[in-house]
């Protein structure tokens, strides 16, 4: 009984009921019968799938390989670089004010841009039609014009290419089986993440685009559908690189302890503490908060300004009252480096491979130059490079807390 339950290893390896194909191996071609032709590989090439037969005349279950599983990896690593980049290229854009220069939305027929003086006097003439020309910039020369209208078309442009980045690939991997069950659902949602993320741009604009009440409300997008916008490419940015951080990175093998345990809850929490201060900064670009109170540590004379409550309902003042928004911004900025201060201390004192140190280390201090960075942004009146360089430095302290959340993982028993 014992032998039927357990045969010996060399009888299951030899069976027709199991094969692997590993690197180096070659594979069968299948031909309906139990036999099969082995085709030699050529030097240097693996097999990128490997197939487990459960019973004869039944076929052939197929999972990737470590090597398929590390060329997905590098490809969402590459994804998550493209949706980086449109995130500053947006907020370059937002910066120096070029959001509402390109007045309609086609995808094919956008990709053009104006070629002759007739076409670009026309694109002028179209966006003369609305609030931000008739109210900010009715001086306007065509030259001026040219360079927002550039700005706008190229982070639309790199949009379209986050989309091809995305979607070509995945239909490949699809079609050659390099995808596991579980991760073809993650890749249908976030190609599905890339579309609904053009369209929310559209919409974005558009709350920009619309005559206000008052005819001398300052022209600027919602800051409710800026901070969808942003939070959605973070959202798409944050499993993205996850993601390739589970296919590229080995796992560590660390006893769970109940000090690990705590350490991993924190660095969760940290995490989506980091994530939340950044989308807090969509609310700050999209009422302009930053140039409210332009001193540090106090907010003009006081540490808590008289302004900070005076929309009703109460509620309003979180999203609406620049004041509260960029006090807000502080108060997520500050507890965020003192979690994460924390949670390197809490590291210190628990034994971790020297790759998760690193990740600690880098953490703690990608932290504190964000802090500098948005402090002298705020002191210099929010001067376009270093802006710029604020919000990119959200995106470097979300990438070390996501790779130290990854350097914690449970290893699946």
């Amino acid at each position: 009984m014992q032998r039927l339950l357990f045969p010996p290893l060399k009888a299951v390896m030899g069976s027709p009921c199991l094969r692997l194909l590993i690197p180096g191996a070659a594979p069968r071609t299948q031909c309906g019968c139990s036999c099969g032709i082995r085709r030699p590989l050529r030097p240097g090439q693996y097999s990128t799938i490997s197939e487990v037969a459960l019973q004869p005349g039944r076929g052939t279950v197929s999972q990737p390989s470590k090597a398929a599983e590390r060329v997905v990896g590098r490809w969402l690593l590459v994804c998550s670089g493209t949706v980086a980049g449109a995130v500053i290229l947006g907020g370059v854009t937002r910066l120096t004010e070029s959001g509402l220069s390109m007045v309609d939305w086609h995808l094919i027929k956008g990709m053009k841009p104006p070629t002759s003086q007739e076409e670009w006097e026309a694109e002028f003439q179209k966006y003369q039609q609305f609030p931000e020309f008739k109210i900010l910039n009715h001086d306007m020369t065509l030259a001026e014009f040219k360079f927002i209208w550039y700005m706008e078309y190229s982070h639309r442009m790199w949009g379209r290419l986050v989309g091809l980045v995305y979607i070509l690939p995945a239909a490949y991997f699809w079609r050659k089986g390099w995808l596991t069950h579980g991760l073809k659902g993650r890749v249908l949602a976030l190609c599905g993440l890339v579309c609904f993320q053009g369209l929310l741009g559209w919409y974005m604009v558009k709350s920009g685009l619309a005559e206000k009440p008052d005819s001398h409300d300052i022209p600027r997008v919602s800051q409710y559908r800026l901070a969808a916008h942003l939070g959605s490419a973070l959202v798409l940015y944050c499993t993205s690189l996850w993601t390739s951080f589970s296919l590229l990175l080995p796992q560590h093998k660390l006893p769970e302890t109940r000090q690990l345990l705590r350490l991993r809850r924190f660095a969760h929490g940290t995490a989506g503490l980091v994530f939340l201060t950044a989308l807090s900064g969509a609310f700050v670009a999209g009422l302009d908060a930053g140039l409210v109170y332009n001193s540090f540590p106090k907010m003009g004379e006081s540490w808590i300004p008289e302004d900070l409550f005076t929309f009703s309902p109460l509620l309003r003042n979180v999203f609406e009252n620049p004041t509260t928004v960029q006090f807000d911004h502080r108060i997520l900025g500050i507890t965020s480096v003192a979690a994460i201060t924390a949670l390197y201390f809490l590291s210190r004192r628990i034994p971790l491979p020297r790759r998760t140190k690193i990740a600690a280390v880098t953490l703690l201090a990608l932290a504190y130059t964000q802090v500098g960075l948005g402090i002298s942004t705020l002191l210099m009146y929010v001067p376009t490079p270093l802006a710029a360089t604020h919000q990119s430095g959200s995106l470097a302290v979300l990438s070390a807390a996501l790779w130290l959340m990854s350097e914690l993982r449970r290893v699946p028993k």
